[in-house]
């Protein structure tokens, strides 16, 4: 709250005071405005060329569209398997979003880390930082070296692995606490950003250039459905675990992040034969 954290920028008389949640919701406004009037000057991407090798790229592509891509896109299986590993991530990333900031600021005794709201911003702000920069100084020559599948599956693996340890978390306080908390949020949303930039390449290499605009606008037409699911059912599922702290077979804390462990271990299954294929190396362009 603008006028409690900062009394000497926000009065309490102020639209910022009497209606605390209004400066997130201005600034968010104000972003997708800018980014909205930027694309008045967004370049065609679809124009021609008298590039010798620009058209034996467009040669290469009219030979292939010519045998395969009057085959309806939802027939493309390369296309499809890359969209439902976006899904199936894409929600897990929404869920385990939703999950952190609650299950941050939970108390102690339902095995949270009692962490105050600014806390946890702190905590986004700086893992918001850290993937700005792995995106753009590291992640490029990871992509270029290895491919967009041979960074996705380390990065699924590493992000499984290091979700199990969350709930261990609780066991901690003070200045470790923050200091380890901060690393494995960074390090978490690093992963997230692997998979969903290589789901995005992956996608974009499965189809010609003259349909990248209807696949995109299929792959986030699903991806939206699946994040929708995901906030209702990890707010469910977080109650859940905070009403049996002492579970069964597992805590509920242990058993929430294991549940939004499984979407992940799906997907990464799903990234093997029969299901996954790689898209044809002809479609690059």
């Amino acid at each position: 709250m603008p006028a409690q954290k900062y009394p000497n920028l926000f009065s309490e008389e102020s639209i910022f005071g009497r209606f605390p949640y209004f400066l997130p919701c201005f600034v968010i406004s104000l972003l997708a405005a800018g980014s909205c009037i930027a694309c008045i000057w967004l370049p065609e991407t679809l124009h021609f060329h008298g590039d010798d090798k620009v058209e034996a790229i467009e040669e290469l592509e009219a030979q292939v569209r010519g045998s395969e891509s009057t085959k309806d896109l939802h027939k493309n299986w390369q296309l499809m398997s890359a969209i439902i590993l976006y899904c199936v991530f894409s929600m897990h990333d929404t869920a385990y979003l939703e999950v952190f900031s609650l299950w941050a600021v939970s108390s102690r005794k339902f095995r949270g880390l009692s962490l105050t709201s600014q806390d946890v911003g702190t905590v986004l702000a700086i893992s918001g930082f850290g993937v700005l920069v792995y995106q753009l100084a590291i992640y490029p020559f990871l992509a270029k070296y290895f491919g967009p599948i041979k960074t996705f599956r380390p990065a699924a693996i590493l992000s499984i692995i290091l979700l199990t340890t969350y709930p261990f978390m609780a066991n901690l306080h003070g200045l470790e606490l923050k200091i380890l908390i901060n690393i494995a949020s960074v390090l978490k949303n690093m992963f997230a950003a692997t998979i969903t930039i290589a789901c995005n390449i992956l996608q974009n290499t499965a189809v010609t250039q003259e349909q990248r605009g209807v696949a995109n606008g299929i792959s986030v037409t699903l991806m939206s459905v699946f994040k929708s699911v995901a906030p209702a059912a990890a707010g469910i599922l977080f109650s859940w675990a905070q009403k049996h702290i002492s579970g069964l077979f597992l805590p509920g804390d242990q058993i929430l992040f294991l549940a939004i462990n499984m979407v992940s271990v799906i997907g990464l299954v799903l990234t093997f034969k029969p299901f996954f294929s790689l898209p044809n190396p002809t479609r690059h362009s």
